[in-house]
């Protein structure tokens, strides 16, 4: 697979240090705040590389860290009287949840930072001992200049970066880019003892402590939005490398930014979503289908329009699914002829779907190569004699394809209080025969239908269409055969 490379700024065949397994580090949550489309976007774009390469054989051990100490966690407790424990906690919890609906899957393991002090003071005390780090009055803070290689992923000089920064005397830094490993405080709500007295960690430290601990070696991937990687994630090589001495990562994917309205999210300007706003509105799939008709590195604009048709089609792809199901179940017996043409059509439409992920994860021509085999599905199912083995087979093809993108099948069972209705329709339209379960009560009422249609009763036909409708059961007519879903 050729993935796009934050550090190297090429396109690079992947290859992670174990043949068989691949580790991740992905960037997670400061919970102080709703989830919102922002972050949907991203873990949207990861989920489906995580997928595609579980599809390809590979085990992801995918580290998810929580930013459960930081400013703006403060701030907000300050601000509520809340609790950060209890905040961070409900936060998070409510938007796993809020990833679960939209199918991503989860990490297999989400490190907290409060969990992990020790481990973090570890790292800071080795910085120091290596000279990588020094204190002040105010805190412990890494020596920029020491690490020569510092910029090597945003690409920036550090002689520029120095010039664009007033340099902060008061806090005694050796230099304006120096950045803070552990913050000294008195009587903050959130705060750990350690070597250099009360404090919290810096942001950036907290990351190459967890990874550190559970990954054990230098990680595959590092995963992110793009807006990370300088400070956080140039802060996260200096500090490991200069304290490990091994390549921190080998691979950097950072997300492109999404925009509302063209503008960055703000609470101040009132473009700010949040994911609960945005599924309140759209069904999961159409959210995530939003995201991947935009390759993950390019800028996505959040369109309402956009989503409605994404939710549109959606159904399209499960409607596709489902007749090419019926076709192939229906025509076992006998086989039908094999449609060569249709076979090698097909077939080239479900390789350059994977060709396409196999370059740096295009979903957008995926997607065209998907959409592109609907409607050629689509097509053959309406022949004289559609090829039911071919049916059969690109049906599995498709369920493997939607996988990946983790667009999931909905299928609406007939709850206890729907059943309750169709009985009694049933008993309204005067239908002797007693049901003996609810799927042979509906059967009965199509009979009921189709009878009355055969004798040009469309008064009766029509009622009973309706009478559906209003409880919530829409009837489809196709091909001479009647069937019904759930709405």
């Amino acid at each position: 697979m050729q993935l796009f490379n934050s550090l190297t700024k090429a396109i690079e065949k992947f290859q992670p240090l174990d043949d068989k397994k691949i580790i991740a580090y992905v960037c997670g949550l400061t919970p102080y705040d709703s989830a919102h489309i922002g972050h949907a976007r991203t873990y949207v774009s990861f989920d489906v590389l995580k997928r595609y390469f579980i599809k390809k054989g590979y085990t992801v051990y995918h580290i998810q860290n929580i930013t459960d100490v930081e400013d703006k966690i403060i701030n907000r407790c300050k601000e509520t009287g809340t609790d950060p424990m209890k905040l961070t906690t409900a936060m998070h919890d409510d938007a796993l949840e809020l990833f679960d609906s939209l199918n991503i899957l989860r990490a297999d393991i989400y490190p907290k930072v409060t969990e992990h002090i020790n481990e973090i003071l570890d790292l800071v005390q080795l910085l120091l001992e290596r000279k990588y780090a020094y204190e002040t009055e105010s805190g412990v803070y890494f020596d920029v200049l020491k690490f020569p290689d510092y910029g090597k992923l945003s690409g920036q000089d550090i002689e520029h970066m120095k010039a664009g920064v007033r340099k902060e005397v008061a806090e005694g830094k050796k230099s304006p880019l120096d950045f803070a490993l552990w913050k000294k405080t008195k009587g903050e709500i959130l705060e750990f003892d350690s070597p250099w007295g009360t404090g919290r960690p810096g942001w950036h430290i907290e990351c190459s402590a967890m990874a550190k601990k559970y990954a054990k070696r230098t990680l595959d991937i590092h995963c992110g939005a793009r807006d990370l990687i300088f400070p956080h994630h140039e802060n996260e090589i200096a500090q490991s490398e200069a304290a490990n001495g091994q390549k921190f990562c080998n691979y950097w994917v950072h997300t492109g930014f999404l925009t509302v309205n063209g503008e960055k999210m703000s609470k101040s300007i009132g473009n700010f979503i949040t994911l609960s706003q945005a599924l309140s509105q759209f069904n999961p799939n159409a959210l995530r289908l939003f995201y991947l008709q935009a390759h993950y590195r390019s800028p996505l604009d959040y369109d309402e329009e956009k989503l409605s048709a994404a939710e549109e089609s959606v159904e399209r792809i499960f409607n596709a699914l489902g007749l090419m199901r019926e076709l192939s179940q229906a025509g076992q017996e006998p086989k039908t002829k094999p449609d060569s043409d249709f076979r090698k059509s097909s077939d080239e439409l479900v390789k350059s779907f994977y060709a396409h992920l196999e370059n740096d994860l295009n979903t957008p021509e995926a997607l065209g190569s998907l959409f592109s085999l609907v409607r050629l599905t689509n097509s053959h199912a309406s022949s004289a004699n559609p090829d039911t083995e071919q049916l059969k087979k690109l049906s599995s093809d498709m369920e493997a394809m939607l996988w990946i993108l983790g667009l999931k099948e909905k299928k609406r069972g007939i709850s206890e209080g729907l059943a309750e209705k169709i009985f009694s329709l049933a008993t309204e339209l005067g239908i002797k025969e007693k049901p003996k379960t609810t799927e042979n009560a509906m059967e009965l009422i199509i009979k009921k239908r189709n009878e009355a249609r055969q004798n040009k009763d469309y008064k009766t036909s029509d009622l009973i269409r309706d009478r559906l409708k209003e409880i919530g059961i829409i009837l489809e007519d196709k091909e001479g055969v009647t069937k019904y879903k759930i709405v």
